[in-house]
């Protein structure tokens, strides 16, 4: 695809042409964007995490041959409380960059458990529906529905006032269909701006990269319904 109009298109194929030409370049960015996080999540997995287990080792290792005073027993136990703490830490990073477990256990797994921890950290009644097989299909795609549903979540937390969420993924042999609901307030007219400037364009932009769809409403009894829709061939 052509990064320059044609000087003989008129106004509107060359609108056209631009719109296209975009969404390919944020199509790109994006997949760029995810290469990076996933390299940055394996080097500090690979490298940062294994140094930081060594050296928990080697501090029990030391803790046993110095001398079992209670000053330096309680200072050895600060020092491995501290050195847990950056291994935590150090996880949840690798976990926010890329969600490894997409890869080594498969988008179902990736997508129940972030389901979990929104309502253990929320507090909030998530009921998630996934096929019983695991969901096959290029890496973009399962990348797609847990961007989406990370994002769907983020703005549950931030503006539904929600105490309820539906989860559901569905798929034929032509298209995979994520619904996320909630029994919140509704959409507020117009969309908050962090909702509209951001985020949800990002996620939909990576949406119809992938020649799908994104649609948010309010719901019949309330609340705000986002679904998303993927082919599987057209896929990338």
């Amino acid at each position: 695809m052509s990064a320059y109009s044609d000087p003989q298109q008129g106004p509107g194929q060359a609108d056209a042409q631009r719109a296209a030409d975009l969404s390919e370049l944020l199509g790109h960015v994006n997949t760029s964007w995810d290469n990076e996080r996933r390299a940055l999540s394996r080097q500090l997995h690979d490298s940062l995490g294994s140094s930081l287990t060594a050296l928990t080792m080697h501090l029990s290792l030391l803790t046993q041959k110095m001398p079992q005073e209670p000053v330096l027993l309680e200072r050895a136990a600060t020092m491995k409380q501290l050195l847990l703490n950056v291994i935590e830490t150090n996880r949840q990073m690798q976990i926010k960059l890329w969600n490894d477990k997409l890869e080594f256990l498969g988008v179902n797994v990736a997508l129940g458990e972030l389901a979990a921890q929104f309502a253990e950290q929320h507090k909030l009644t998530v009921r998630c529906s996934l096929p019983e097989d695991e969901l096959s299909g290029p890496r973009s795609v399962g990348v797609a529905l847990l961007r989406t549903l990370e994002e769907a979540l983020a703005n549950i937390a931030a503006h539904a006032q929600a105490s309820e969420v539906d989860i559901i993924v569905d798929e034929n042999d032509e298209e995979v269909m994520l619904t996320v609901k909630d029994n919140g307030i509704g959409l507020p007219t117009p969309l908050p701006a962090e909702i509209n400037k951001h985020g949800l364009r990002l996620v939909r932009e990576r949406v119809q990269y992938l020649g799908g769809t994104l649609s948010l409403a309010t719901g019949p009894q309330g609340g705000a319904t986002l679904t998303v829709i993927l082919p599987r061939q057209q896929a990338q």
